[in-house]
């Protein structure tokens, strides 16, 4: 650590992924604000679409056109750490313990019950009864797609392409290209010619009539 960090707010803290105090009234002050917009989303109904949209440009920390989130969303900042880019789709659920940054690329897909943390507490037991944590980032890639019930933990990348199977805890970073499935998440096989030739098991894919 740098002599530096000891003259950090705490809110520099968070974001430079050090130990923080996250309980202070400057924190939480902040966050209410955010937690008010995310409220206000959960609330709208299935035919405001458009409203939906303006919310979400409001909420994230970037939107890319397309993205949309079936409501209820949760997320720890409302959102305000989430950037997303183009075309994403998040089924209901979603959880994005967003204290620390969380981007999303384009045209990724994410299934119902999906858990995104990029914040942890220290295992020490003094400095958790203060209610201190750490924030790591998370990077999920372009064309990603995020099975039913997968959690991702704090500091994890998902590289492009590669699916993430139903319940899977993705604790360490996943190539690109790949199939990873279980707890802890393991890469299964890289996605391969049968993939573009079978949707589902043995079932061809018609790619003629698509």
């Amino acid at each position: 650590m740098d002599k530096e960090d000891n003259k950090l707010t705490m809110k520099e803290r968070m974001e430079k992924g050090l130990i923080y105090d996250c309980s202070i009234p400057e924190l939480l002050n902040e966050q209410g604000i955010y937690q008010d917009y995310l409220y206000d989303y959960n609330q709208t109904r299935p035919s405001q679409g458009q409203l939906r949209v303006e919310m979400l440009q409001k909420m994230l920390g970037s939107y890319g056109e397309g993205t949309y989130i079936e409501p209820p969303f949760y997320a720890n900042w409302g959102g305000h750490h989430v950037y997303m880019g183009k075309h994403v789709y998040a089924n209901y659920h979603l959880t994005c313990v967003d204290d620390g940054n969380i981007y999303i690329g384009d045209n990724t897909m994410i299934g119902p019950n999906v858990t995104i943390s990029s914040a942890g507490h220290p295992i020490e037991p003094g400095l958790r009864i203060r209610q201190m944590q750490f924030n790591k980032e998370v990077h999920i890639g372009r064309n990603v797609w995020l099975g039913a019930g997968v959690t991702i933990l704090p500091g994890v990348t998902i590289g492009d392409n590669s699916v993430i199977g139903a319940g899977s805890l993705v604790t360490k970073d996943i190539p690109e290209n790949v199939i990873a499935v279980g707890s802890p998440c393991r890469v299964v096989r890289p996605i391969s010619q049968h993939d573009r030739d079978f949707f589902y098991k043995n079932e061809p894919i018609d790619w003629e009539n698509l």
